[in-house]
């Protein structure tokens, strides 16, 4: 299976940010995809198979749980891929951070000039 195909899935990806903050039973995964979702545990368990399948996730045993956590190379391969992409969004971004700074400073200055209009006033 293609990674995009692998990623494609709202519940894999979500799946995949829950393991990315750290090592995860597959009985935590399942509680927080059954909640979110409304799926069955072997619905859940079919999507952990294909991340471990595509090599996403990897699960060790740990007496009888068992222990799922992100995989990055195939994450480091996607984001290789999407390199070639990003000059038709990171200058866009660059921008945006400039017009967040600028109103931020706008902003303090403003509140800067209100306040010693303030003191002036007393």
């Amino acid at each position: 299976m293609h990674a995009f195909e692998v990623l494609g899935d709202p519940v894999r990806r979500r799946i995949l940010e829950l393991l990315a903050d750290d090592e995860m039973t597959s009985g935590a995964v399942c509680a927080v995809i059954r909640e979110e979702f409304g799926i069955s545990q072997p619905a859940v368990s079919q999507h952990l198979r294909v991340l471990r399948d595509g090599g996403f996730a990897s699960v060790r045993p740990e007496g009888t749980r068992r222990m799922y956590a992100v995989n990055p190379a195939p994450l480091r391969e996607v984001d290789a891929w999407l390199d070639r992409f990003r000059r038709f969004w990171t200058p866009h971004l660059a921008a945006l951070a400039t017009e967040v700074a600028r109103g931020k400073r706008e902003r303090r200055l403003r509140d800067q000039g209100e306040d010693s209009d303030d003191r002036s006033i007393s």
